[in-house]
């Protein structure tokens, strides 16, 4: 984009030269002209296009944007997945959402599948969950 002036004056240098149709040095300004415009048009729909947050990432701990699923009190059976997130991330899907600042989103962070960790109920009473499955979110 800082070559657009310059690209300009030598168009407009070149064009003060004469005929335009034996003018080499004007078509290889245009030339060179239309790549920087299409560069431009790339880049600016390269931006219209972006979405900004925190990937997810591929490693199998538990962090934000992921999808985690618990056992509660070592019970297989009692299992519960959802969505270690904001609300915003999972609103469109059916996956309960649990802010990493909660209780529950606390305990676990950083923990892998296998893991087990104890967290604080309201009532005072503590739960022990242990960590099943971890996978990004995919929304």
């Amino acid at each position: 984009m800082a070559q657009r002036p310059v690209i300009a004056a030598e168009i407009n240098a070149r064009r003060e030269e004469g005929d335009l149709k034996e003018n080499g040095g004007y078509h290889a300004a245009r030339d060179e002209q239309a790549k920087q415009e299409d560069r431009i048009r790339k880049i600016q729909e390269l931006l219209r296009q972006a979405q900004v947050g925190v990937r997810a990432s591929d490693g199998g701990t538990v962090e934000p944007g992921m999808v985690v699923t618990v056992a509660y009190d070592g019970d297989d059976s009692d299992q519960e997945t959802f969505l270690l997130g904001s609300r915003e991330e999972g609103s469109h899907g059916s996956l309960a959402v649990y802010s990493p600042q909660s209780p529950l989103g606390e305990s676990i962070l950083g923990a892998a599948p296998g893991d087990s960790r104890e967290y604080l109920l309201p009532n005072g009473r503590t739960q022990k969950v242990t960590v099943i499955e971890v996978e990004p979110f995919t929304g």
